[in-house]
């Protein structure tokens, strides 16, 4: 039971409940003139920061360290060209339902640098100097300043084969080496196919000239490597041909934990993956490639590997899992955090 309510108590209460009201009603009047332009001071203008940010990822993988760092985007242009054996409609489809244009097909150039403790090894050098694709390439110069690599320190360069996009950036424009102290890896099949003009098509004469230009120079080097050879410790070839005659991805293994680095085995995370058989208008055999990239793709997914691909959104860096006829890519989030 509850006594009677005393005169003070009440006038307390009323005293509160008009307070709340003024609170809210000046609340309100603040918020309306602020609207109306007339009360609330603008903030101080600041002028647009206009810069991206740092173009390089660092985490670690075992007991090494890794960095990828980017030659910059790469547009490819219109995916019903540069994609064959799908009808429009379903690579439409396929675009779509992932969000994607249908009238650019843009590739990321995702350039892994692994320090061991031992040795920095670069796996593929970008585009250069080169503007084919458009200005947005050639910034792997750039990219390693950000991620505070001196190019001088690389001991390794390995290329998965030897296409404008993965060699173009090993010699400078002036007859230098970008990267004076390394050695170089590649497949002999694609030096020897990409450094000859009885074999280079003609309407590929810009790819035999910067394989020329940027592996030629560099023989006194080069180191020839052949599939399942550790060629450096933690390093294994394995061919997947296709793509070109000597393609080659990478299994890195270190403390325990793997990375497969998997070069232009796919080029796209959509129309290369839903359905694999799907064919690339720069494969030098493209029926070989598709049947490359389904032996390597049931690999990774069977063994659970994360893979870190070339061309795919950045960083790159995924899993790829059975799904249907094909596979689907599943990014790797990005761990901000060494």
């Amino acid at each position: 039971m509850t006594g009677p309510v005393s005169k003070e108590a009440t006038m307390t209460k009323n005293a509160m409940t008009l307070s709340r009201r003024g609170m809210l009603q000046a609340g309100s009047a603040t918020i309306a003139a602020g609207l109306a332009g007339t009360a609330i001071p603008a903030l101080a203008k600041a002028p647009m920061i206009g810069t991206p940010a740092p173009y390089f990822y660092r985490f670690k993988l075992g007991s090494a360290e890794a960095t990828i760092v980017s030659d910059g985007p790469l547009p490819l242009g219109d995916p019903h060209k540069n994609f064959t054996g799908l009808a429009a409609p379903e690579m439409d489809k396929q675009l779509t339902d992932n969000f994607l244009p249908l009238e650019n097909a843009v590739l990321e150039q995702n350039v892994l640098v692994l320090n061991t403790g031992d040795r920095i090894v670069l796996f593929d050098t970008g585009m250069g100097s080169l503007k084919v694709f458009g200005p947005t390439t050639g910034k792997l110069m750039a990219s390693l300043k950000q991620a505070g690599i001196d190019p001088k320190d690389v001991d390794a360069v390995v290329m998965s084969h030897a296409h404008i996009d993965h060699c173009g950036g090993c010699m400078a424009d002036d007859g230098t080496r970008n990267f004076p102290r390394a050695q170089y890896y590649i497949n002999q099949a694609d030096y020897d196919y990409w450094t000859d003009p009885a074999k280079v098509p003609a309407d590929f004469k810009v790819f035999l000239e910067t394989a020329t230009k940027n592996l030629t120079p560099n023989k006194d080097r080069m180191v020839f490597i052949k599939d399942g050879q550790e060629f450096l410790p933690g390093i294994q070839a394995i061919a997947a041909p296709g793509h070109t005659v000597g393609h080659t991805i990478f299994m890195i293994s270190s403390g325990g934990k793997q990375l497969c680095y998997v070069g232009d085995l796919a080029h796209h995370p959509v129309l290369l993956l839903e359905k694999p058989l799907t064919e690339f208008m720069y494969d030098t055999d493209p029926k070989q490639s598709a049947k490359s990239r389904v032996k390597m793709l049931n690999m990774l997914a069977a063994n659970r590997i994360p893979l870190l691909a070339y061309h795919f959104a950045w960083p790159g860096i995924g899993h790829v899992a059975k799904q249907g006829d094909g596979f689907r890519y599943y990014p790797e989030p990005m761990n901000m955090v060494l």
